[in-house]
């Protein structure tokens, strides 16, 4: 076969892999929002054998050949070829050392656990869940070790999601992080009381003609992306054209769907980003889930949280919610960032946020290890939240049980919520560089922002592996200094 022919063959296999994922991607979407809760097991038999033709597409002989004989001639493909290549030998490499039955019954046994921790929290009965989240662990150090048995588990698990990730590198950030963030959180306490409005009733049908409202501020294009409700929100992208965001409505907690909204929102923007050309490609997705993190978290914390964009949609909730009437620009950003250690990580203010991070990296860490046992995770997730955030956890369905994580597989993915953060911060010095941001922000006018953000983050995909991609985004290397300067100026401003 020349070479024209196998890239022919490699465009083929790339649109029958993004196919099966296409179908994958829109189950998982209907099992989290809509489908009713007893067709879980039926939607895991599916999930299963699209798993299963995946695995066995992805590691047939025919496709080896193809990809080792078009390895073997990388000097003559282009840049782009030559990368998608590299990065689908990669997939096969790992693929091909998990047994086909373990593959498909893990894709079960995820669909199994996420049903199964929603009548665990529902019920606030964590023995529900507690059998599932054991298996889960058992087939994650399993995968681990057939990728790379020389290390442990849990470093393997880190590189999945941030390429050359340890926890060597994550220890010194988080160390770092504590130490700067505890005189933050001593200083916060100048604040003035939070507000009642805050907490006020807000009628959920508004709520959802805000969140309408915010996906046109933030520049969503609704022909392309759209928003359900769900228990814990994520984001689900097929390709450029089909972005679905999700959020959970709360009576009394108006501003967790806001910020919901805002920080799927900056995911869709994301893939919605990416080079269209390249959506049936490996390339055509995220470098990093940290980096993936940074645009959600940038849109959530460096714009949504600033008190420019809070006076643009601050009438809008004046309308809305007649709690929040009478309440100033300048109220409404205090309150929308005080800062006060708390029991929920989405929910949670800019300066704390990472130490939620830090609770769950620690108990993740040990649970791969084996060092912490299931059955006595609940009781080491209450000790953490004392020790780190000062707060009592009343029951596992606000504690070890709130977030969707851990049923559904992804050990090794906390971290990237707080290096996303500080690569944000970074990535907003470099964009102050070339846009003037604070003017655009002054007149609400995100576009400009946005574009930034598709030509030098979200245009590339998985071009670049994540620290390549950011240092050309940045002009530096990764550094954590421009995080802790952006948190000390927030809290800074709550107490002047």
């Amino acid at each position: 076969m020349d070479l024209n022919m196998m890239k022919e063959a490699l465009k083929k296999l790339q649109l029958e892999r993004h196919f099966y994922g296409h179908a994958a991607g829109i189950l998982h979407f209907d099992g989290d929002t809509v489908a009713p809760r007893a067709s879980a097991k039926y939607r895991g038999e599916t999930a299963a054998f699209l798993s299963q033709k995946m695995y066995e597409l992805t590691t047939a002989p025919s496709t080896i050949e193809l990809l080792d004989s078009l390895w073997a001639c990388k000097d003559e493909l282009d840049e782009v070829t030559a990368r998608e290549v590299y990065l689908m030998r990669e997939d096969v490499q790992e693929l091909t050392r998990i047994p086909m039955d373990e593959f498909t019954a893990y894709s079960k046994l995820r669909t199994d656990s996420v049903s199964a921790w929603l009548e665990a929290k529902e019920k606030n009965d964590y023995s529900i869940f507690e059998p599932f989240l054991a298996q889960v662990i058992e087939y994650t150090r399993k995968f681990a070790a057939y990728k790379n048995p020389d290390i442990p588990a849990y470093e393997v698990l880190l590189d999945n999601y941030e390429k050359g990730l340890n926890t060597a590198t994550l220890d010194e950030f988080f160390g770092m992080l504590r130490k700067e963030i505890v005189p933050m959180i001593e200083m916060a306490k100048q604040q003035k009381a939070l507000p009642d409005f805050i907490s006020a009733e807000c009628d959920v049908n508004a709520q959802r003609v805000l969140s309408d409202y915010l996906m046109d501020v933030i520049g969503l294009d609704k022909t392309r992306c759209a928003i359900a409700e769900t228990e814990h929100p994520f984001t689900t992208s097929m390709n450029p054209f089909d972005a679905r965001i999700t959020t959970h409505y709360y009576p009394n907690a108006v501003l967790s769907s806001v910020y919901s909204v805002i920080h799927e929102g900056g995911h869709a923007h994301y893939e919605m980003g990416v080079n269209p050309e390249q959506m049936y490609s490996p390339v055509g997705s995220a470098s990093s889930m940290s980096l993936h993190e940074s645009q959600s978290r940038f849109y959530e914390n460096l714009i949504g949280h600033d008190q420019r964009f809070l006076a643009v949609i601050a009438p809008k909730m004046r309308e809305l919610f007649p709690a929040f009437k009478d309440v100033s620009d300048r109220e409404l950003y205090l309150a929308a960032n005080y800062v006060e250690p708390s029991l929920i990580r989405i929910e949670a203010d800019q300066v704390t946020y990472p130490l939620h991070i830090m609770v769950r990296y620690e108990l993740e860490k040990l649970l791969v290890s084996g060092e912490l046992s299931t059955r006595d995770l609940p009781e080491a997730w209450n000790a953490k939240m004392k020790e780190y955030l000062g707060v009592d956890v009343p029951n596992d369905s606000k504690g070890v049980m709130q977030d969707v994580h851990w049923p559904s597989g992804m050990f090794g993915y906390f971290p990237s919520y707080a290096l996303g953060s500080a690569y944000a911060s970074q990535i907003l010095n470099a964009m102050k560089k070339d846009i003037d941001f604070d003017a655009l922000m002054e007149k609400g006018e995100l576009a400009p922002i946005t574009k930034w953000l598709n030509d030098n983050i979200h245009f590339h995909g998985s071009m670049y592996d994540p620290g390549v991609l950011l240092e050309k985004a940045t002009g530096e290397k990764f550094n954590p200094a421009y995080y802790v300067a952006h948190l000390k100026n927030v809290i800074e401003d709550l107490v002047k």
